[in-house]
């Protein structure tokens, strides 16, 4: 993630910010920059780039229930931004709960499609009955006999918007025995099925070589996974156990992870840091994080930001009394499939 600035006052903005704290301002995101824009008030609910003022805007629908803050052209006809317009399904805002439920969803889905955007990959609404383009519902369960499971179908994102309760999620975890377990690493997990369809679907050969083949017979290779679980040298080849179960939900869960150092490296750049620890003289422990990681052509120069970058932060977690901020071997089979999503999307880009 990109770090930002107030355009009047150069105060530090968060992305989900739609005011500047300092000065007043209002601010939202423009998806066609993938900038976030400081306000002047204009007439019927009309704005402009405080230092463009012939750049007018207006927010999105969803920003008056206080679930979005970016922007459309005043001349769009859209009634949503290109992250809200995914949205099939919400929750119904009956409750608090859920409206807060709903909030947390938001902001995970535009964290993703922020990644998703500055990758250069195609980001389309589903239409009506079509088996392509993006589609999200979120929803809840109906009653205990009847779950919503969070999943993904030809395009259609499902997430139980019970997982947008840290309390749910962390006994999610634990029951299933996994180590990270994030709102927004659904998104990213589900979003990877979806782009397996778009970039390997027609043409998935190389993609064999590395993951193995997908023609495997995928609900009997989860009810073995989930009867056996995963082997006890996993660590060895995959990101993590559920990645065993099946080469789609490997590419899935490296996929994820992708995105997770993808964004957490343009956040490290943007804050311009580097890791040079007093008393290591091994190179492997140094990063000098000087490029925007969606501008390298070659993986293994993210890789060598990134290793460093997490020994850090594990550090800096333990001295809070934390667990790992990142609890993750990368084997050598994992860099090259991380490696093979890299390069995948530099030269499928939309």
């Amino acid at each position: 993630m990109k770090l930002y600035t107030c355009g009047h006052c150069n105060n530090p903005l968060y992305f989900e910010n739609n005011v500047c704290l300092n000065c007043h301002h209002a601010v939202g995101f423009d998806a066609d920059t993938i900038s976030l824009i400081t306000l002047e008030p204009r007439d019927n609910n009309t704005f402009s780039n405080i230092n463009k003022s012939k750049d007018l805007y207006r927010f999105c629908d969803n920003a008056n229930h206080g679930t979005c803050n970016w922007l459309l052209p005043k001349e769009s006809t859209a009634t949503f931004c290109k992250a809200c317009a995914l949205n099939r399904i919400i929750p119904t805002l009956d409750t608090e709960q859920n409206i807060q439920r709903w909030s947390r969803i938001e902001i995970a889905k535009h964290r993703l499609v922020y990644s998703l955007l500055q990758l250069k990959l195609p980001v389309q609404p589903k239409e009506g009955d079509s088996i392509e383009g993006i589609a999200f519902d979120f929803m809840a369960d109906t009653s205990p006999e009847e779950k919503v499971m969070t999943g993904h179908n030809d395009g259609t994102i499902t997430i139980n918007i019970d997982e947008a309760d840290e309390a749910e999620r962390v006994r999610h975890k634990l029951d299933l025995g996994e180590r990270y377990r994030t709102l927004l690493g659904h998104f990213r997990h589900e979003i990877g099925h979806y782009y397996w369809d778009v970039l390997l679907k027609n043409d998935p050969e190389n993609f064999r070589k590395i993951f193995g083949d997908e023609q495997i017979d995928y609900s009997q290779a989860l009810e073995t996974y989930y009867k056996i679980g995963a082997p006890s040298n996993w660590v060895d080849n995959y990101i993590s156990p559920y990645a065993t179960a099946h080469p789609w939900e490997d590419w899935a869960e490296t996929w994820a992870h992708y995105l997770h150092m993808m964004d957490t490296v343009e956040t490290a750049f943007s804050f311009g840091m580097d890791i040079n620890p007093r008393k290591v003289k091994e190179r492997d422990m140094k990063a000098s994080i000087n490029k925007d990681p969606y501008t390298v052509d070659k993986f293994d120069d993210i890789i060598k930001m990134w290793l460093p970058l997490t020994f850090a932060l594990n550090s800096l977690s333990r001295s809070m009394g934390h667990a790992d901020f990142y609890p993750f071997v990368i084997s050598k089979p994992v860099i090259d499939k991380l490696r093979f999503i890299h390069d995948t999307c530099r030269t499928k880009r939309a």
